[in-house]
């Protein structure tokens, strides 16, 4: 059994699905859960703080765990990090048999801050089963001190374990998500899967093909850098009841987005995915360049995270900023920037988008159809909470002996 701790909606479980391969996922948020169930995943809800060992003693041979991030995350107040020596004195002791939870809860100025310790009261009761074979666990940079301390206490029991952080546009995903990673095992040599891109092209040599320039937003979602949809009608509320956040007449829309920002599944589905029936059209927005009289384009479509005078704004044709949401999921949206090479000021500029779910779900590397539940602004929380699936697969296929072929990972035309 591969144990998932604070399973979320499911990014390291779509990754082990690619791989042929389930776990079972713990979990709390019942909108996550109702998203695991729609997927298709085994999950147990329940608080990993409180759920007995008893019932995984001397049956899990993989152990993955992404605490919840808001307490460490530049998104929040980063109370985590006040709280961090609490954390580190929580997991010293757990790893000695000894509970002192709850006198350290007491302490914290954030109670989400303990979490972190969590996995290594699932660690310390499998060590005496002599389980699990191997560990992969995520977190925002800023945790990477507290997997250090983890990794040290596993070499001690006999692991072999890699700590550091990893760029998730370096696997493949359309965005510079940079995550505090943990990866240990009993049976191989720790260490990092190898980088597939970069942000520049390489190009092939003597030791074999060079990494392919990083995944843009704009092939992920299988768009033009200019793309624009046709104004629709928005139809109200999402699922759940929430509100519509986007008036009518301003809603962006996909086009044929099937499998977009995904990757083929391992082994082959036995039927396609039906698409969503969205439309994406262009919109004409060329003007005549004043020098040589052709058509450039008057607008390109960035991405601007947040409201925050220093948000990140990524270009069409690269991949997004990490995506996070929480109360800024409204405040995500695609804006028009000028193409300096032409003369915008003849075409007044687009009116700003708020970013859909579907669109933020494949800029995590989710299956456009991807069954979310929830009203918006939960699933926007879920998907900015997610690991993305395809960094997660390359950092769970050499612990299951599974090879990632370019294949596995092929977006849409």
């Amino acid at each position: 059994m591969i144990l998932d701790l604070f399973a979320g909606p499911g990014g390291w479980s779509q990754a082990l699905a690619a791989l042929g391969v389930r776990d079972v996922g713990l979990e709390w948020d019942e909108w996550a859960c109702k998203t695991r169930a729609a997927a298709g995943q085994l999950t147990i809800r329940t608080d990993v703080a409180t759920y007995p060992l008893w019932p995984f003693l001397g049956r899990i041979t993989g152990l993955i765990a992404s605490p919840p991030c808001q307490a460490w995350s530049m998104a929040g107040k980063r109370l985590g990090l006040v709280d961090q020596p609490l954390v580190h004195q929580a997991v010293a002791d757990l790893a000695q048999g000894r509970d002192t939870r709850k006198q350290l809860l007491d302490a914290c100025r954030d109670p989400r801050s303990l979490l972190a310790a969590e996995p290594m009261r699932y660690l310390h009761a499998l060590h005496q089963h002599g389980q699990p074979e191997w560990v992969a666990m995520e977190e925002v940079p800023d945790v990477l001190p507290l997997w250090r301390q983890y990794a040290a206490i596993l070499r001690t029991w006999g692991y072999s374990a890699w700590t550091g952080v990893l760029n998730a546009a370096d696997y493949g995903v359309p965005q510079t998500r940079r995550r505090a990673i943990l990866l240990a095992s009993r049976t191989r040599t720790a260490e990092p899967p190898p980088p597939t891109h970069a942000k520049l092209a390489e190009p092939d040599s003597l030791f074999g093909p060079g990494r392919a320039r990083w995944v843009s937003m704009a092939e992920a979602l299988g768009w033009g850098a200019t793309d624009r949809p046709v104004p629709t009608v928005c139809a109200g509320g999402g699922p759940g009841g929430g509100p519509e956040p986007f008036p009518s007449g301003s809603r962006k829309t996909l086009s044929d987005a099937r499998d977009r920002g995904t990757w083929k599944p391992h082994p082959p589905a036995a039927s396609p995915a039906t698409p969503p029936a969205h439309a994406l059209e262009k919109q004409t927005n060329s003007v005549e360049h004043p020098a040589t009289g052709t058509a450039v384009t008057a607008w390109r479509w960035s991405l601007r995270n947040n409201s925050q005078t220093n948000a990140t704004t990524r270009s069409l044709d690269e991949p997004a900023g990490t995506l996070f949401f929480g109360h800024r999921a409204n405040e995500c949206v695609w804006q028009a920037e000028p193409n300096t090479s032409a003369a915008p000021g003849t075409i007044p500029a687009p009116d700003p988008i708020r970013i859909t779910a579907a669109e933020a779900g494949i800029l995590q590397t989710f299956p456009a159809d991807y069954p979310w539940q929830g009203n918006k602004g939960q699933i926007f929380s879920q998907v900015g909470n997610a690991v993305p699936p395809r960094l997660a697969a390359h950092l769970l296929a050499p612990h299951l002996d599974k090879t990632l072929t370019p294949d596995d990972f092929t977006l849409a035309a």
